[in-house]
């Protein structure tokens, strides 16, 4: 009887960790569809004008803004263009990407409208892979930046 009791336990504890994984999908589902929607209003952006540059209909992005689906990483991707925002913003709000340390330097390169995505990608990923280097302690190979001479050379 004992092992019975144990196994309706464990049920139970399953069924309660498969609710609260539920609970925060939806939650997560839901948060990113009220941020796209108050990133559409901010920018003046009609639901028709998002749905046609994100390149889905005006149906799903309805659905996504009111928590009922949840965008993959490429349509995340094509809203953010839409929206003018960095793709990165909306996987970490999506839950796909955790959140970096926030930095000035950062923003700065997210900000940028002159860069593609892609490229704003690439130069996060070499200033973290800078920082990270800095605090682990080392440091590239430098190379001095005085011209070399030869000794018993006169000019």
């Amino acid at each position: 009887m004992a092992s019975q009791e144990k196994e309706g336990d464990d049920t139970t504890v399953v069924s309660v960790a498969g609710d609260l994984a539920a609970r925060v999908v939806s939650t997560a589902t839901q948060d990113i569809g009220s941020f796209i929607r108050a990133q559409r209003e901010s920018a003046q952006v009609s639901l028709r004008q998002l749905a046609l540059s994100a390149g889905v209909s005006n149906p799903y992005l309805s659905q996504i803004e009111r928590g009922l689906r949840k965008p993959s990483a490429e349509v995340l991707s094509q809203i953010a263009k839409g929206l003018r925002v960095s793709s990165e913003v909306l996987y970490v709000r999506a839950g796909l990407l955790e959140e970096r340390p926030h930095s000035p330097i950062a923003d700065a390169v997210l900000g940028d409208d002159s860069i593609t995505e892609r490229q704003k990608q690439v130069l996060l990923e070499i200033f973290y892979s800078f920082r990270r280097e800095n605090e682990t302690g080392t440091e590239p190979l430098r190379r001095s930046t005085t011209p070399e001479t030869t000794s018993g050379e006169t000019t």
